[in-house]
């Protein structure tokens, strides 16, 4: 019997995505998930006011959950300046948080990640490191390869990151094995080349991602859901794709250690407008750079960052493979969904949840207004310009009364931009 059977009685039964459901052990009061999009209000790797009141906007809008996005499980698994780095230190911020976002009748789960090969020696102060010795072509850092014993170091601390996530009170964790952060880097055979069992076939390269979600199981049991953003494929030729990526699904739902997936696309590391689809913002990225990096976007940008038509439901095509693999797994749908006929056509397709980003930094109350009206459809018209605001504080740039703050770039070219998430 699938999860989609369990939770409607039937395969085909309609589900109403504004009734409550369970998402694991924990009751959400309906099925729109906000995705995570890197906030930029955390300059110095702690909760901040602001950080609370922009996901309250969210929460007060509508959405069953809220995702805070990218909470490093190490110093140097950082991807961007002034990310949450998951420990005691945080925990005060943290627990003032999600008390704010209960009291508001909303769930919230905290990303958790390694940035690997995507992470920059200009952010941690220390060399990246990859499945195998990599350069990155986005930032020309060279990524040393990972040892063995410091495989087993990072499900460790993935599983003390958990531990803290659980005491400041989430409710969900999602754990990032996606866009070829460090996870996600094992799963592809363009950057793992290893000759030992976590290299090789598709079920060696799936070994750390199971490592990682079974450690977290153990350490947080059946107190929060653990969900894992993984990518489909991610546009890069001889990288990850969908028969494969199946296969890490296939597996992972077997370990039952997971309560959903979230199904994504794209990478940070090299062509990521794969992720995003429609406008790609060259001129923005260039203004905010320093020479000769400015001239570099504007010559070679689109050319690194890739070029892809912005569709309604654009993974769909690719996320309904999963829906007839999967046995105890739930499945989260993201990737351009904007309206009730966006979020009931995943439901009828056997999704269990919808994700949504883009749309809601530009209306935070989407969601209850579509509840209260169907007709109503998002305005986000995917310019992608929420890409750049990364370096400040990351917002729509139609929203007028929204303030960008301090532009800071962090490393030497834009396409850290990426690690928004937003979709």
């Amino acid at each position: 019997m699938t999860v989609s059977e369990t939770s409607t009685g039937s395969a085909t039964a309609p589900r109403d995505p504004f009734a409550p459901t369970m998402l694991g052990p924990v009751r959400l009061r309906n099925r729109i998930i906000k995705a995570a999009t890197s906030e930029g209000r955390s300059p110095e790797g702690l909760v901040t006011d602001d950080l609370i009141d922009f996901h309250l906007g969210f929460v007060r809008g509508g959405v069953g959950m809220t995702t805070v996005a990218y909470c490093c499980v190490a110093p140097e698994g950082a991807s961007a300046p002034g990310q949450i780095l998951m420990n005691r230190k945080a925990l005060p911020g943290l627990r003032k948080l999600t008390d704010a976002v209960h009291e508001a009748g909303g769930a919230i789960s905290a990303q958790l990640g390694h940035a690997g090969v995507v992470a920059s020696k200009k952010i941690t102060g220390v060399t990246a490191m990859a499945p195998s010795r990599v350069i990155n072509p986005s930032s020309f850092e060279y990524c040393r390869e990972i040892g063995r014993a410091e495989i087993q170091k990072v499900v460790d601390q993935f599983g003390e990151a958990s531990a803290v996530a659980v005491e400041a009170g989430f409710d969900a964790i999602e754990l990032h094995f996606g866009h070829l952060y460090l996870p996600s880097s094992f799963l592809s055979p363009l950057l793992n080349r290893r000759k030992d069992e976590y290299g090789g076939s598709i079920d060696n390269r799936s070994r750390f991602v199971r490592e990682i979600a079974r450690r977290v199981r153990e350490v947080v049991g059946t107190r929060v859901a653990v969900t894992a953003k993984m990518s489909m494929d991610d546009g890069i030729r001889g990288s990850i794709w969908l028969t494969e990526s199946l296969r890490t699904a296939q597996l992972l739902d077997q370990d039952r250690n997971l309560d959903a997936f979230e199904l994504t696309q794209g990478s940070s590391f090299f062509k990521q407008m794969y992720l995003f689809r429609g406008d790609v913002p060259v001129d923005e990225f260039a203004s905010v750079m320093k020479e000769p990096f400015r001239t570099g976007v504007r010559l070679f940008g689109k050319r690194a960052l890739g070029s892809y038509p912005y569709e309604d439901l654009y993974m769909l095509e690719s996320a309904r493979q999963f829906v007839p693999v999967m046995e105890h797994t739930a499945l989260i749908l993201l990737g351009g969904i904007n309206n009730y006929d966006h979020i009931t056509t995943g439901m009828r397709e056997g999704f269990d949840f919808v994700a949504m980003g883009r749309a809601l930094l530009r209306e935070p109350d989407l969601i209850e207004r579509i509840r209260a009206d169907h007709t109503v459809t998002g305005r986000c018209n995917h310019n992608n310009k929420c890409m750049y605001t990364v370096y400040g504080r990351t917002h729509c740039v139609l929203v007028p009364d929204e303030r960008p703050g301090n532009v800071a770039i962090a490393g030497p070219t834009p396409f850290t931009a990426s690690r928004t998430a937003a979709r």
